[in-house]
């Protein structure tokens, strides 16, 4: 067993949405990122999902990109991302995806082997480039959402954490944040993110080991497409 991480696959099957606007480097990204998941995950692995998975309005146009994924090895976890429009309703995608295999955090939080996968969001930290009052009330509901993952698992007797978000857990600057705050005050082992693209992005987000937790950016363009095994 295994567990792989990567972000913003960014698929698009029903409206194409070319991604090369970012760079050449995401030419036929989605290949690049079905191809190595196919070669390099089994059946009993997990693979977390970091967000920004499908460009999709709603549900019904995001199924045909959910469903490849489904169709690869391994057990998926999904956190929701900025750009996931089609993710409204949990029970609705719940109802669509009855499998073990496709899992979808939202306040909760699921397992591989003796950790809890917890999880959300996330959202811009304070002092970053345009925060506004408006971002510091979706900031402080992430941080809340992220905590109530957490106690989750501890009210359950899960205290190996790792935490998976979308957006970095800090600002720019690599300032403490309530989400650091939150990983020190429940003794969380990983962090793992995605969002940030391009390689003056890749420097503002906040990697290796901080105050005994480990953080990892996973966005698929950092990774070269190619999903991070983050534990055996």
């Amino acid at each position: 067993m295994g567990l792989y991480a990567i972000g913003d696959l960014h698929f698009s099957t029903e409206n194409p949405k070319p991604m090369n606007i970012f760079g050449g480097n995401w030419d036929n990204h989605e290949k690049k990122i079905v191809d190595n998941w196919s070669e390099t995950v089994k059946d009993d692995d997990t693979v977390l999902v970091l967000g920004d998975t499908s460009w999709a309005m709603n549900l019904n146009e995001a199924k045909s990109d959910l469903d490849i994924i489904e169709s690869l090895p391994g057990k998926k976890i999904f956190i929701k991302g900025n750009h996931d429009y089609w993710w409204s309703s949990l029970s609705k995608i719940n109802a669509v995806y009855e499998s073990d295999d496709m899992n979808f955090i939202q306040n909760g939080y699921f397992t591989y082997e003796d950790y809890a996968i917890c999880g959300s969001r996330g959202w811009l930290c304070p002092n970053e480039v345009k925060f506004d009052s408006n971002d510091m009330k979706i900031y402080r509901r992430e941080v809340l959402r992220l905590e109530m993952s957490i106690q989750s698992a501890i009210q359950n007797g899960c205290n190996n954490i790792i935490v998976i978000t979308h957006y970095p857990p800090t600002n720019d600057q690599l300032e403490e944040s309530e989400f650091t705050k939150l990983y020190e005050k429940y003794n969380v082992k990983k962090v793992i993110y995605g969002h940030l693209h391009g390689k003056e992005s890749f420097e503002m987000g906040l990697k290796g080991i901080r105050n005994g937790i480990e953080y990892i950016l996973a966005s698929s363009d950092y990774l070269d497409f190619k999903l991070i095994k983050v534990l055996d």
